[in-house]
């Protein structure tokens, strides 16, 4: 009854300061002030641009070009093929990619994965079941089940190995006659007048090639070395995952992946087929050990072992003692910031990237690629690029509420869920232990947002204020007294400065004031706007 009580409260707390922020944000935006700043950087980089004239044998010219063949580029080649669109991908290495992320796909991924016809890339490749997670802390534990009663039965999220997904996808997209996909290296976009007409590119065997388009997607993944002339390229590294497979072992619930919430780092399991679970292990950049003269085999069997599961401790240690078996991969996070560059549009993690903890970033990424193949579908002529591209700028207004719902929940959850000397931060993890297992819409709620089956920033910020809160009412009880009211208040401070920052990056008149978008109201432009 308590409990209850404080959430009401909570709501009500929650309810005005989220209002007062938000507001007084609308208004700056509103007025201007920040577009200073974004003005300042529309002057674009000449970096991996080159002229017209530039060398290269012509390979010819085709609608569309794609780079990347990832999950975002060959989903979006099948696609734009399957509208009769011809395309051409140029992806740099088409062997199966050797990965430790895309290895989750949430419920909504799932569901654009079917409104694109893919749902049968996940078949046959032993994906598992996922049914959400369980939160592990200090012997208590919460679930985050995603809310699938709506659905039919088969519609779940999917764990599996990445690169048997990405080959499915890609084997589709080719099995389309008017979808080229190609092996090559794309060293520079192709530029006249400041309008990119194509690429320059190198093939397999090293030769020059120059192939042009109306249009050129760049989704070439995190290590994109085309958007810095496309976008603000500002990059953060918070952290890394050492992940490493785990065999002979179970996890309690084979549905449910689970995350520790242990001391020096966070601990992440779920199974990415019948016979193995993959283990992530997040470690902060600046303590990073070497993996290569073996201080981080010691770090895990000496700091991180210790804090798992004891049905899984045997094989967590066989798996760190097995040679090549341990993989590090940076945790990026990169805010959509793209400048307006006629003839080109960046999608996926070339354009945006979020902390990989709530395995978010594909389900992104197919969600970008629904929302520009159904932008695309009225434009049948897309040779004037700068009518196109005044069009497809409503792209990166139209995408946020997904995105930036993802996105903040994943840089957030990362922050609680790391370990720090700060005992506030202890407290926040038990308060969000504690809001989960409140039940109802409480733990459905932030659960619905994770999988991206409600992608509403709006209610993602109350939920936010809205645990705060509660954190700070737990705090005070049995009664208030000074210390109690003084830890309270820190935890207060604490999470605002946890939240207010990450929602002001991902850009509050988007997210929240999206009407106000000149961009949202863009409609396709008739034939009489475009050459013929």
């Amino acid at each position: 009854m308590v409990e209850q009580y404080i959430v009401g409260v909570a709501v009500v707390i929650a309810s005005l300061l989220g209002f007062v922020f938000l507001y007084y944000n609308s208004l700056v935006r509103f007025w201007g002030l920040s577009k200073l700043k974004r003005r300042a950087s529309m002057e674009f980089p000449k970096e991996n641009r080159r002229n017209k004239n530039g060398s290269g044998e012509d390979v010819g010219t085709t609608d569309i070009i794609i780079v990347g063949a990832g999950v975002a580029g060959a989903g979006l080649a099948y696609s734009l093929g399957k509208d009769g669109r011809q395309v051409r991908v140029i992806e740099r290495d088409l062997n199966p990619p050797d990965r430790i992320a895309g290895e989750s796909l949430m419920p909504r991924g799932y569901l654009k994965l079917i409104e694109l016809g893919l749902e049968d890339c996940v078949d046959e490749i032993d994906a598992q079941r996922n049914q959400g997670y369980i939160l592990y802390k200090d012997g208590k534990n919460a679930p985050i089940s995603y809310p699938l009663e709506k659905f039919h039965s088969h519609i779940v999220g999917k764990n599996f190995h990445n690169n048997r997904f990405v080959q499915k996808l890609r084997k589709k997209a080719a099995s389309l006659h008017n979808v080229s996909l190609e092996q090559g290296t794309v060293t520079s976009l192709l530029e006249e007048n400041g309008i990119i007409k194509g690429v320059h590119y190198k093939d397999k065997s090293s030769q020059m090639l120059t192939t042009y388009a109306s249009l050129t997607v760049v989704c070439d993944g995190c290590f994109s070395n085309l958007r810095r002339s496309l976008c603000n390229p500002k990059v953060d590294v918070p952290s890394y995952f050492v992940g490493f497979i785990l065999t002979n072992c179970k996890l309690s619930d084979q549905n449910h992946g689970a995350i520790i919430l242990a001391d020096p780092s966070p601990i992440v399991f779920y199974p990415i087929s019948s016979s193995e679970i993959r283990c992530m292990v997040d470690v902060p950049s600046q303590n990073l050990p070497s993996l290569s003269n073996g201080e981080m085999s010691h770090y895990l069997k000496t700091l991180v072992a210790p804090k798992v599961f004891p049905e899984t401790y045997d094989s967590f240690i066989s798996a760190i003692e097995k040679k090549d078996n341990i993989k590090i991969m940076p945790n990026r996070i990169m805010a959509d910031a793209p400048h307006r560059t006629p003839g080109a549009l960046l999608i996926g993690d070339s354009l945006n990237m979020r902390h990989a903890i709530t395995g978010g970033g594909m389900t992104v990424a197919l969600s970008d690629v629904v929302l520009l193949r159904d932008l695309l579908r009225p434009l049948h002529d897309l040779s004037d690029a700068s009518v196109v591209c005044k069009y497809l700028q409503s792209f990166y207004t139209l995408r946020k509420p997904m995105s930036s719902t993802i996105n903040i929940l994943a840089s957030v959850l990362h922050k609680v869920f790391s370990s720090s000397s700060d005992p506030t931060i202890e407290d926040i993890q038990h308060a969000c232990i504690g809001y989960l297992r409140l039940g109802g819409v409480f733990s459905s709620g932030l659960s619905a947002m994770i999988s991206g089956l409600c992608p509403r920033p709006l209610s993602l910020a109350f939920h936010l204020f809205a645990l705060a809160i509660y954190g700070f009412g737990r705090l005070l009880l049995p009664f208030p007294s000074p210390k109690r009211l003084w830890n309270g208040a820190k935890l207060f401070w604490v999470s605002s400065n946890i939240i207010f920052p990450i929602l002001h990056s991902e850009g509050v008149r988007q997210m929240f004031f999206s009407l106000t978008v000149p961009a949202y109201y863009r409609t396709p432009p008739r034939n009489k706007d475009l050459k013929v």
